[in-house]
């Protein structure tokens, strides 16, 4: 039996986000001296790296962050995250530690990895996952008499109340006394939504080949033939990884370009043909080439911390559309055509200056909430004063295609690669590029917007019609891109006709007639694309009602939890992806909304609370903007230390507690 005086923890899912509350834990612990602790970490994957990050996974799976960005630890000095670590350090700190040999024991293909990249390179997941793997082993060795550690290689299936705390079940048959619990579940299986259910079960009908969306480094991608044709729904990051696993991954070769001659592809003979398709017909954006995760010179003077904290002191919670989008367009349309007037003034009908000088007196106008006559008068001062080629439209960057029909396949085929060789060039002049910077300015604004939701700063219609309804999709597609190698080994692929592309709005069936898949696009004459082989190139939906998680099931058929119910544009009851939660430290409401006590979440099942879930902490980020999850992780400790705390001062008999976290993605 447990010595009365220890509180006990049991961290459940070793990935990330139970990575940060272990180290939150310890630090915190440190500081403030009192409980002692019994943690137990709960997870059927090696515990820092958890599922999605695991370190034997190919090395052609990219980050699509740089180096200089991740970390599951806070740097030494950062705000609003507790007390400095008891170990650890951020990525690129350990990465460069890597590279000068002063970190020993680490596999050769890691170590010289390490070397060959740079704070703006994009390292392999991994790299990542080892990285993640060493933060663990060096949290565990800060353990000792006042917290021990046992790691449980085994999935948590059950939680229940049981003598005042908790009662957790594992699938190996071991149940876990606990106090208090922490939710963190990362990326759990999920059901197909009804369109992929129907393709799944005409696919076993037929005896043709679905794949389903999963985790890349769980996908068999030898089940992919040579020479065969393969639909592929999805150009997001998923989409990269598979790419490049049937082609680089099979013996395929990248030849560099020369000033001649752009990168180009020999081929293996091992390569599948691919077809892709979006909803946008285009893939992300690649990242810009830059030293920093927001571009140097990117400033929003109008979307600002001070001006959104206004709407609070005032009492208004404001909408997106009406409120907080006008402030970040007005920065996003400055930082594009300062760019532009200093890069391409050929460009402009009068002086740069003078353009400059009228944008900013207009955009420094008072912009009344919904009212568009503002933007109508600065889209209009700029149509008589910059070349129609480049003028701006946000929002039309979603769909670069929009309106318009293409006479075949082949049309579309080029003007895709036309698409991919401007973005490719676009990223390569970092800083000096206008569209570049405008979506630089967009995830600057992406950053403050995640605080602002994260504090319960919009309305749930304005959540669900605007920020989730148009701006989510917009802005992910550009800001959340590759990096531009792989725009560049996509247009190289396409020229030697590995990959092609099926074209905006894509509609994916089974033909009844010849019993295959067959791909159309409305927008494009005479293509249509048929194959045996169909690949949802995507991670499982992140949607807490439909989870096949066997803990977070039973938790929501017992009215443990429950997801978050919001209120549509109509004024309907949607359910959220998310679940229903407190403010921080985040304790779930059960099914009567009451508050569970002793019971807390973080990560992905956050996401309706909080935008961005799945996206790392930042490296140096305040933990009211770009390093919330370590906030998070900081809350939860304080939390279930004060637990500790009250319950040894009042009962030191009754001092137990428990954690559960997991694997994420920082996509």
């Amino acid at each position: 039996m447990d010595n009365p005086g220890i509180f006990r923890v049991a961290i459940v899912g070793a990935g990330p986000r139970g990575t940060s509350v272990l180290e939150r834990l310890l630090s915190n612990q440190q500081a403030r001296g009192g409980a002692r602790l019994r943690i137990h970490l709960v997870d059927p994957f090696p515990p820092g790296p958890g599922h999605v990050w695991q370190p034997g996974q190919s090395r052609l799976f990219l980050m699509n962050t740089p180096s200089l960005f991740p970390t599951v630890v806070p740097a030494p000095g950062t705000e609003h995250v507790g007390p400095e670590p008891v170990a650890g350090m951020t990525f690129e700190a350990w990465r460069s530690a890597v590279a000068a040999g002063s970190i020993p024991d680490v596999p050769a293909d890691d170590a010289e990895e390490a070397a060959a990249l740079g704070p703006a390179d994009f390292p392999s997941r991994a790299l990542y996952g080892r990285y993640l793997a060493w933060t663990f082993a060096h949290l565990a060795a800060r353990t000792g008499a006042d917290a021990s550690l046992t790691v449980h290689a085994a999935e948590a299936t059950g939680l229940a109340r049981h003598d005042g705390g908790w009662r957790l079940e594992l699938n190996d048959g071991t149940t876990l006394p606990a106090d208090a619990v922490v939710l963190a579940l990362g990326h759990v299986p999920a059901a197909l939504n009804p369109e992929q259910q129907q393709l799944q079960d005409a696919a076993a009908r037929h005896g043709l080949h679905y794949l389903a969306p999963n985790v890349p480094a769980d996908v068999d991608w030898g089940r992919l033939p040579p020479g065969r044709t393969v639909l592929v729904r999805g150009m997001g990051l998923n989409f990269f990884d598979l790419m490049v696993q049937v082609t680089e991954g099979r013996g395929g070769r990248f030849v560099p370009a020369t000033d001649t001659e752009p990168l180009t592809y020999l081929p293996s003979g091992k390569e599948p043909r691919l077809v892709a398709g979006s909803r946008r017909g285009t893939p992300y954006r690649a990242k810009a080439r830059i030293k920093s995760y927001i571009p140097a010179g990117v400033e929003l003077r109008h979307f600002t911390t001070h001006a959104a904290r206004l709407f609070a002191e005032a009492g208004v919670q404001p909408g997106f559309d009406h409120d907080l989008w006008p402030m970040l367009h007005r920065d996003v349309y400055w930082t594009y055509y300062s760019t532009l007037a200093r890069m391409e003034p050929e460009c402009l009908k009068v002086a740069p200056q003078e353009l400059l000088a009228g944008l900013d007196q207009l955009l420094a106008e008072k912009w009344e909430p919904g009212n568009r006559t503002l933007l109508t008068r600065v889209r209009a001062y700029l149509a008589e004063r910059v070349s129609e080629d480049r003028l701006l439209d946000v929002e039309g960057l979603s769909k670069p295609f929009s309106g318009r029909k293409f006479a075949s396949a082949a049309e579309y085929q080029q003007e895709v690669l036309d698409y991919l060789d401007a973005d490719a060039e676009g990223s390569a002049r970092g800083t000096d590029d206008p569209l570049k910077m405008a979506i630089g300015a967009l995830n600057a604004g992406r950053s403050l917007l995640k605080k602002i939701v994260a504090d319960g700063g919009i309305t749930e219609e304005s959540w669900l019609a605007e920020l989730r309804g148009w701006f989510e999709p917009l802005v992910e597609g550009l800001a959340s891109g590759p990096p531009a190698q792989r725009i560049e080994q996509l247009a190289a692929l396409a020229r030697a006709g590995v990959v092609q592309f099926a074209g905006p709005e894509p509609v994916y069936q089974v033909d009844p007639d010849t019993g295959r898949f067959r791909v159309t696009s409305p927008w494009v004459d005479g293509a249509e694309y048929s194959a045996a082989y169909l690949v949802e190139a995507m991670m499982p939906a992140n949607r807490v009602a439909h989870n096949r998680s066997p803990l977070l099931r039973r938790m929501l058929e017992d009215g443990l939890v429950r997801p978050k119910l919001m209120i549509g544009p109509n004024g309907a009851p949607v359910t959220g992806s998310g679940l229903d939660v407190t403010q921080p430290p985040y304790r779930p409401l059960d099914r009567n909304g009451q508050p569970v006590q002793n019971l807390y979440v973080i990560g992905l099942q956050l996401s309706s609370v909080q935008w961005g879930t799945s996206i790392a902490a930042e490296a140096g980020a305040s933990g009211e903007t770009g390093g919330r999850t370590l906030q998070d992780a900081d809350r939860i400790a304080r939390a279930i230390l004060d637990a500790a705390d009250n319950r040894s001062l009042a009962d030191p008999a009754q001092a137990r507690t428990a954690v559960v976290g997991s694997g994420n993605q920082d996509r």
